[in-house]
């Protein structure tokens, strides 16, 4: 049967005709295979209907003449029914599939002449014109020359056509855009009209093959993505599904300005398809263990380019397994595993040995391995049992030889880690369900070894028991703690930070520079044929993945019961806790999980108007009977839970208070005040116990941990006191000792610290957010994270994640460890206040609404009515059950969970 895969690379089939292939004419044995003639711009290709005869390919390049019969022949009554032959001559043939049978092609050399004989002969001027065209472009010396003039007779044809509306699922679709495209295929691409309605993306092939018409119904597609072909911006690959690794669709267009067109188009049909196309979107859900190190890294290949369809970005997954000689596999044990943290060329000392010598001898551009991880002859090379005709496709008709096979799992990882030239990294098949790509089933004679062996098969390692159980296992592995803890510094090497640069060459991962995205221009070079040649190298030789990250990639969160079983050295009598405590502090922290996973039932107990401004601070009594609130109105308020009714109101000065904490115990209410100072209030004597005087503009946001206060401050510090109380009963006041001054560029808006209270996060009215190590006053990191005012910052209970909110309607989410930003989430409208949990967000909106968010998917799941104005407080209680919000409507409301 007919292929795209019979083509050369770089081919393109451009009609078909039914036909005769007539044999031995004029001979008493004369035979007529009926078929189709198949007019490619490289060869002509007969396919004859009956299966068992073979496919004949004849190499434009390789005829002697290609002709009709003479126009008196073409009259001659006798002759008529040779009318509509097409006569060709060459010196080479190849038989393709004979008898249906998938092998290398047979190669028939010599002078031979065949002729087709057309059914409809009023076509036959056009096909040998056309044939004649063809020849021509063929025979030019240059390939460069070849493809130019392959590629004016390819528009000139798309020119002639245009997409055929008759095709469209409805009569009311309005037509959007319709231009010229390529659909990508691995190997082969074919040309033809790409048309989008309101409703619909169709595809229409200029050869109407495999089909008149590919359609997607706009409403299926789920994502979308820009593609790099043949190094060129001008791919988009189109999935109608979350998670399949193959698209549905991938096109490739003529220029950049079409394909972006189509993209956007696209894109407006597919809800958050911004948020869902970054690796920061991706980042979270693997870091809190919702996607699996499989799906993660399939994220990751599908935004660095890498396309099951482009067998020169293939996907690329690690080695994990470095023991394939036990007869049990143990994944408690790190020897089990490939050391992560290095590429493929630098797992064996002597060898990369070797490489760095060359290397240091080498004249620029240097580089240390000569091959590449990931290229269409490695992938082809796992693949031959399953793709056969994408290796004879490759290789021009032929298998590898048998030796150089993939036939051993052992032998494959033992040549990566010994042989000079063999860096390979694995495919996404080796973590995946469908084992037939290990099995011969299509029985392909893939020839013979050294010793007479065929090739079967593949050679299994001893502690699988079949081709099911060893994928079951790799999947095992690739999910492992072991690899969870390391995957990320893979990750840097193939994705990442140690990708190119400095920290490539440190890690030892430098390949050759036009592997590299941007490592060649190809519009910068004039030549034809020059570029012809240096696109062949690349595309065979493989490239690099688009870079994702530049900063080291934050490590997996493991789940406190892993770290807990997998560290030994920990006896239960060691632990500071008694069993008693930790089932008390396990049952509260399930409380705390359950109030979360309902928190979208919050619902409105009670609400009081208590100021006369806006509300900008909540604290509450630990036993929950007081509230304390400050307001822009400049007061300080007590309000009584149980009675209801407000019982003090105090007032430090006529300017605004920004924020107020309860210190422990419960008598001291420290309020923060815009006339750059903070006040202390007695709660037992009501009256001001203290103030101070430690910045020079509005003091913006105040914290206390263990002894110390924190102050933010729109002079552009942070400043760190050490408080020792006075004597209460006496006159003596508080001593503030400065222990620390966080100096800033610009006014700093809220402040937040981890539980463990050395790390400190400050936002600025300019959009920036630090992260800082308090014990030695240094910034650890720095990103402007939003445009405008950060209106909240706030640490995931674990420290590990830090989430702001700003002026710019954005959520961000950077990874406290390495500073890298690694979510970011568009709300309709600015949230100016906020707790979580790690996963789910409560937040306050500028319209007065509490919204609950799947940060994760970065969706709202719950919007609730609330205050008539921007909610600008927001306390929760330790259970995470209870909630009191403040908002510019001068109200206070209280929130209970309803199960």
């Amino acid at each position: 049967m007919f292929s795209l895969l019979l083509l050369n690379l770089e081919e393109y089939y451009f009609e078909q005709h039914r036909a005769n292939h007539i044999i031995n004419k004029g001979c008493r044995d004369e035979r007529k295979i009926r078929g189709s003639l198949k007019v490619c711009s490289k060869s002509i290709i007969f396919e004859p209907d009956e299966s068992l005869q073979p496919i004949i390919k004849i190499p434009l390049r390789d005829c002697v003449s290609i002709k009709a019969p003479e126009d008196n022949e073409a009259n001659n009554p006798f002759l008529r029914e040779t009318s509509g032959g097409i006569s060709v001559v060459c010196n080479q043939v190849f038989l393709i599939k004979e008898r249906n049978v998938i092998a290398p092609y047979k190669t028939i050399r010599g002078k031979t002449e065949h002729l087709f004989q057309l059914d409809v002969a009023g076509k036959l001027g056009d096909v040998v014109q056309t044939l004649h065209q063809l020849y021509r472009a063929s025979c030019l010396d240059k390939m460069g020359d070849q493809a130019a003039m392959i590629t004016a007779i390819l528009q000139s044809r798309l020119a002639r056509t245009s997409f055929d509306k008759n095709r469209f699922q409805s009569i009311s679709e309005t037509l959007r855009m319709e231009c010229k495209a390529e659909m990508v295929t691995p190997l082969v691409t074919n040309p033809g009209h790409v048309c989008v309605t309101d409703a619909n993306l169709y595809f229409q092939p200029l050869n109407g093959y495999p089909k008149p018409v590919v359609q997607i119904t706009l409403q299926n597609v789920r994502r979308i993505y820009k593609r790099r072909h043949g190094l060129m911006p001008l791919g988009l690959e189109v999935f109608c599904t979350e998670n399949d690794i193959c698209s549905d669709i991938y096109l490739k267009f003529y220029n950049c300005q079409d394909r972006d067109e189509l993209y956007y188009l696209i894109a407006a049909y597919i809800e958050n398809h911004i948020t869902e196309h970054t690796a920061e979107s991706y980042m979270l859900q693997w870091q809190r263990g919702h996607i699996s190190n499989y799906q993660y890294l399939l994220h990751l290949n599908n935004l660095a380019d890498r396309s099951c369809n482009d067998l020169s970005q293939y996907p690329v997954f690690p080695w994990i397994i470095a023991d394939y000689s036990s007869t049990e596999l143990d994944l408690t044990k790190p020897e089990t595993f490939r050391d992560l943290s290095k590429p493929i060329g630098a797992l064996n000392k002597e060898r990369l040995e070797r490489l760095l010598t060359r290397y240091e001898e080498m004249p620029e551009p240097k580089f240390m391995y000569g091959s590449h991880y990931s290229s269409p002859g490695y992938v082809l090379f796992y693949l031959v049992r399953v793709a056969p005709e994408y290796m004879l496709c490759l290789q021009n008709g032929k298998f590898d030889h048998a030796d150089r096979m993939f036939n051993s799992v052992a032998e494959t990882w033992k040549n990566c880690l010994d042989g000079a030239t063999d860096f390979k990294e694995l495919i996404p098949e080796f973590y995946e369900n469908d084992s037939s790509f290990l099995v011969n089933s299509l029985k392909l004679d893939l020839g013979k070894r050294q010793g007479g062996k065929a090739v079967e098969d593949v050679e299994l390692p001893p502690w699988a028991s079949g081709p099911d159980d060893f994928l079951r296992k790799s999947q095992e592995a690739l999910e492992s703690q072991y690899v969870s803890e390391h995957l990320h510094e893979w990750i840097d090497l193939v994705f990442g930070c140690k990708q190119k640069g400095s920290k490539a060459v440190t890690a030892c991962n430098v390949f050759h520079p036009l592997t590299y995205e941007g490592g060649v221009d190809l519009n910068s070079i004039m030549d034809p044929n020059e570029k012809v040649a240096l696109l062949t190298q690349i595309l065979e030789f493989g490239q690099t993945p688009k870079q994702l990250f530049t900063t080291p990639h934050p490590q997996r969160i493991m789940p406190k019961s892993s770290s807990r079983t997998s560290s030994h050295s920990v006896s239960i009598t060691e632990s500071p806790v008694s069993p008693n405590e930790e089932s008390f502090e396990d049952l509260t922290e399930e409380s705390i999980t359950l109030a979360w996973n309902n928190i979208s039932k919050l619902r409105q107990d009670e609400q009081y108007k208590i100021h006369k401004e806006a509300i900008t601070g909540i604290a509450v009594t630990c036993n929950g009977s007081s509230v304390f609130t400050t307001s822009q109105d400049s007061t300080l308020k007590m309000f009584s839970k149980e009675s209801k009714t407000l019982q003090r109101s105090v007032s430090f000065s006529n300017m605004a208070l920004s924020s107020c904490i309860i210190l422990p115990g419960d008598t001291t209410v420290v309020s923060s005040s815009w006339d750059n100072n903070i006040y202390f209030y007695s709660v037992a004597f009501g009256r001001r116990q203290d103030i101070l005087m430690g910045h020079d503009d509005a003091v913006s946001k105040i914290c206390w941990r263990d002894g110390c206060l924190y102050s933010a401050s729109w002079d552009s510090t942070v400043k760190v006191w050490k408080c020792v109380p006075g004597e209460t009963l006496s006159n003596k006041r508080n001593c503030f000792e400065l222990l620390a001054e966080l100096e800033h560029d610009v006014s700093v808006n809220t402040i937040d610290l981890t539980a463990s209270n050395s790390i400190l996060a400050s936002g600025t009215k300019e959009g920036t957010i630090s992260v800082w190590d308090v014990t030695t006053a240094t910034v650890l990191h720095q990103l402007p994270c939003h445009s405008g005012t950060v209106f909240d910052a706030a640490f995931s209970p674990d420290g590990r994640h830090l989430l702001s909110a700003g002026e710019d309607c954005c959520f961000k989410v950077i990874d406290v460890q390495t500073g890298m930003l690694i979510s970011s989430v568009t709300a309709g409208e600015p949230q100016r206040c906020f707790r979580w949990d790690g996963n789910t967000v409560l937040s306050g909106s500028q319209s007065g609404e509490l919204l609950t968010w799947d940060l994760l998917s970065g969706k709202v799941t719950e919007r609730i009515k609330g205050h008539a104005g921007a909610v600008t407080s927001m306390w929760m209680n330790e259970q995470c059950n209870s909630v009191i919000t403040g908002g510019e409507d001068r109200q206070i409301i209280f929130w209970k969970l309803q199960y």
